[in-house]
């Protein structure tokens, strides 16, 4: 399948900010081994864009492809932010303000090549692809400060699992990872102090599970890019229940398009967005309260070459996309919350 061929000059991962409002901003990861950077772009009431500034992390890059999802995430409230350092092992945390971004703290990850993280109600879990493969846990202190979880640390199903993302669900109680190179989707249950306890494992209905958006009840819309083959590519809906169990619900759900990649769900869970990479464009389905999955466009828009990482504004009118290929951001305005018109910078 496609990675993110990421050079240092390039970004590896985008969030949009999802404070209310007629405007707010998107950030993106630089990924640069000579010192890593949140790019932080002004996003205007229309939904158009322009770079605003950047903010060193403390940590550095790789310079090249992740494939992940979720390397910068922004609290439930927005006040926070946090992003990986892959070629550091470390992780890095900032307060999130109307004038940009203030460092709090950089720490160890917990493992190597840290590639996805993820906070709820003041805890945070880093997922390392690097080495044998581990997560990790944090306390959110107040002010942002973050430290480890003692004992906190836990393997993967295998020690070359290929992970690609990782993400609270249940309400916090679990947490949802995507391995690529193992077709599984694994979970852990989390204690009352943020330690790690359980693991289940299911293999996914179609190999190489990659990126999933988290929607309601327990249900995460995982794109399973089935190694890249041309035409291939499909969206699986899974239920998590509290304790960590996996159950298919809906899937796979075709698109006929080529290594669909990253997913995102709007607020209202009811309609979601897939980038296709090798394609050059982005699927839309609708989603029932259950995780029922409908195909409404296999090819809702096009984009510029390799679109990556994607992510939705608060109000879900607004969908960000980075594009590999020529080291851009395009953004879509949904029309009547099923279409896509894109424009460019």
């Amino acid at each position: 399948m496609a990675t993110e061929e990421i050079v240092a000059e390039k970004t590896a991962s985008v969030n949009a900010e999802r404070k209310g409002g007629a405007a707010g901003y998107v950030f993106t990861l630089s990924n640069q081994t000579a010192g890593n950077n949140v790019l932080i772009y002004l996003r205007k009431a229309d939904g158009t864009f322009t770079c605003l500034s950047s903010k060193p992390t403390g940590g550095t890059g790789t310079g090249g492809g992740l494939g992940n999802k979720g390397a910068v995430v922004l609290s439930e409230n927005n006040d926070l932010l946090l992003a990986v350092n892959a070629g550091s092992n470390s992780v890095s945390s900032f307060i999130a303000s109307g004038v940009g971004l203030q460092s709090v703290s950089t720490v160890s990850s917990g493992g190597t090549m840290p590639v996805s993280v993820t906070v709820h109600d003041g805890l945070v879990c880093v997922l390392n692809a690097g080495g044998s493969g581990n997560i990790s846990g944090f306390n959110l202190h107040a002010g942002g400060s973050l430290r480890a979880i003692a004992g906190s640390s836990r393997p993967l199903s295998t020690t070359s699992a290929g992970a690609a993302q990782i993400s609270f669900v249940a309400d916090g109680k679990v947490v949802a990872i995507t391995e690529k190179a193992t077709n599984k989707i694994i979970t852990y249950t989390i204690n009352a102090n943020g330690t790690p306890v359980i693991m289940h494992a299911l293999t996914s209905v179609r190999p190489t599970p990659f990126g999933f958006a988290v929607g309601k009840n327990g249900i995460i819309y995982v794109s399973e890019a089935v190694g890249g083959v041309p035409g291939a590519s499909n969206v699986s809906s899974y239920y998590i229940s509290n304790y960590g169990m996996i159950a298919l619900v809906d899937g796979p759900v075709v698109t006929s398009q080529s290594a669909a990649c990253w997913v995102v769900v709007t607020n209202n869970g009811k309609y979601v967005y897939v980038t296709n990479t090798n394609s050059d464009n982005i699927s839309s389905f609708s989603a029932g309260k259950a995780g029922a999955l409908d195909l409404l466009h296999a090819i809702a828009a096009t984009t510029d070459a390799g679109p990556i990482d994607a992510a939705l504004s608060n109000n879900s009118k607004f969908l960000y996309m980075l594009n590999s290929g020529n080291e851009s951001i395009n953004a879509s305005l949904q029309i009547m919350m099923e279409a896509l018109v894109i424009f460019k910078m």
